[in-house]
């Protein structure tokens, strides 16, 4: 089913991959094409937001998503009011790539449009083509990485 990006025990080790991260990126992480390509299809994915083309964005995502959302309207209307830092981002950088009960989960700090931080965790995964698709987003908002 994907990852249960609103359960504790996972963002807990989620952090704590994210301090072992340079250790074990080189040893267990994909190689560097496919981090290059997970990383333009989350790019793809916040320039279709920029430009209001809910079409394009509902394309990256992944089949289970596009099923719990139905179509693009409804998909875009509910990143404009979940995910307002990432729709109307000023900034993003990209963090690390990890793997997470077998699936990959790239983390994205954004600054929103009303200048405070938070960061995304993107699950990812390949679908049937072998095109990765975006298949999950948790956003932390900065409050809750502190704690």
């Amino acid at each position: 089913m994907g990852i249960q990006f609103w359960r504790p025990p996972f963002l807990a080790a989620f952090c704590a991959v994210l301090m072992l991260a340079p250790q074990l990126a080189a040893a267990d992480g994909p190689p560097p094409a496919e981090r290059t390509a997970i990383q333009d299809v989350i790019k793809r994915q916040l320039g279709a937001f920029a430009r209001d083309d809910a079409g394009a964005a509902f394309a990256i995502a992944s089949p289970m998503i596009q099923r719990m959302f139905g179509n693009p309207a409804n998909f875009l209307a509910m990143v404009k009011s979940g995910y307002p830092r990432l729709y109307r981002h000023r900034w993003a950088e990209f963090g690390e790539l990890a793997v997470m009960t077998g699936e990959l989960v790239q983390s994205v700090k954004f600054t929103g449009a009303d200048g405070h931080q938070a960061l995304a965790l993107y699950a990812m995964i390949k679908d049937g083509t072998g095109a990765w698709r975006i298949n999950g987003c948790r956003l932390l908002q900065k409050e809750e990485l502190a704690a």
